[in-house]
């Protein structure tokens, strides 16, 4: 809905429709219809408001205005609700690890290879088949709950809103940029310092499947740091201050450091020189990004009260981790 999420539309989407109504107080005569329609349907975000406003699903005693149209008081606003579901996405047993839970979120550790949406190829198998078993309710929220995402090899921690207000806070969190998404990634060249990278973002001019910094994309902002220097690599502690699709794995390979394993932007396989065959083997055999999504911060969307959730870096590139070090010290004993 908003940009943040970068949600792509699936073929598995129904639509539920429902009529609100609420009488205008007579307080708010001459205030704009949008601001009023906002503090009566509170549960909805402003930008979902202002789409059905043009497009007549929003009405003022069964008339079409617009946002900016002054009401006089004692109107009633009706709202035709149109809310996408999940409804024929098929519920799943698969595992999912919850790290933590409450009645109006999850926050869960997606482990890499799970994709997040069903689509064309992946009609099952995903995490909102596996979010529908585990709570038949989030049929009903839009997108399963789902207000952002992971790519389907980047693994580590995403929030699910298990109701519609908590879900409309949180999207307008992403909106406000008031979330803190902190990601590990391990990237090919030893950089020297940490930095910035702010480089719009759009589709690939020419292969659609691609992103790629263009001068008329949307704003991203990549915040990076080094946390950990190699012979010829680099882990990188990543903030995301957008949400844009792929936006860390474009940036790096912008700034001429792609992502160890990336498929679609890291290039051939770089060995340093008299590498270990540990490390030959670790690098040949990581046949994905290097990419985790470490640490989320947010408000509680009903509490306000603030929630912070690690994930654990997963094995694979502990694994690399390690084999990076043992090179590294290697060479100094050569």
């Amino acid at each position: 809905m908003t940009e943040p999420t970068q949600i792509e539309p699936t073929d598995d989407v129904a639509d539920e429709v429902s009529t609100r109504t609420a009488v205008v107080p007579a307080s708010a005569g001459g205030r704009r219809f949008d601001a009023v329609l906002a503090e009566l349907f509170p549960e909805y975000s402003r930008t979902r408001l202002s789409e059905w406003i043009k497009s007549g699903a929003a009405r003022l005693n069964g008339e079409l205005v617009r946002g900016r149209d002054p009401v006089r008081g004692g109107e009633t606003a009706q709202l035709e609700v149109v809310l996408d579901t999940q409804t024929h996405a098929l519920p799943e047993d698969i595992p999912l690890d919850i790290l933590y839970e409450d009645a109006d979120v999850f926050v869960l550790n997606k482990p890499a290879g799970l994709v997040v949406h069903p689509g064309a190829g992946n009609p099952s198998g995903t995490l909102v088949n596996a979010l529908l078993f585990r709570d038949p309710s989030l049929s009903l929220v839009p997108r399963a709950g789902i207000v952002h995402r992971l790519d389907k090899d980047t693994s580590g921690v995403m929030v699910v809103a298990r109701n519609l207000p908590a879900h409309t806070a949180l999207v307008e969190q992403l909106s406000s940029r008031e979330v803190h998404r902190q990601y590990l990634a391990i990237v090919v060249g030893s950089m020297v310092s940490g930095g910035t990278v702010n480089a719009p973002i759009d589709r690939h001019s020419r292969d659609r499947i691609r992103m790629s910094v263009r001068e008329e994309g949307r704003d991203a902002v990549t915040h990076y740091r080094l946390r950990e220097r190699f012979r010829a690599h680099t882990a990188l502690e990543c903030r995301l201050e957008t949400g844009r699709t792929h936006q860390i794995r474009v940036h790096m390979t912008h700034l001429k450091y792609p992502i160890v394993g990336d498929p679609l932007y890291g290039g051939p396989l770089k060995l340093p020189k008299h590498a270990t065959e540990e490390l030959i083997a670790a690098l040949r055999g990581f046949k994905r990004q290097a990419l985790h999504a470490e640490v989320l911060e947010f408000k509680h969307p009903i509490s306000g009260e603030p929630v912070r959730v690690s994930a654990p870096v997963p094995q694979d590139m502990l694994n690399l981790l390690a084999a990076l070090r043992a090179d590294g010290e290697a060479q100094k004993r050569r």
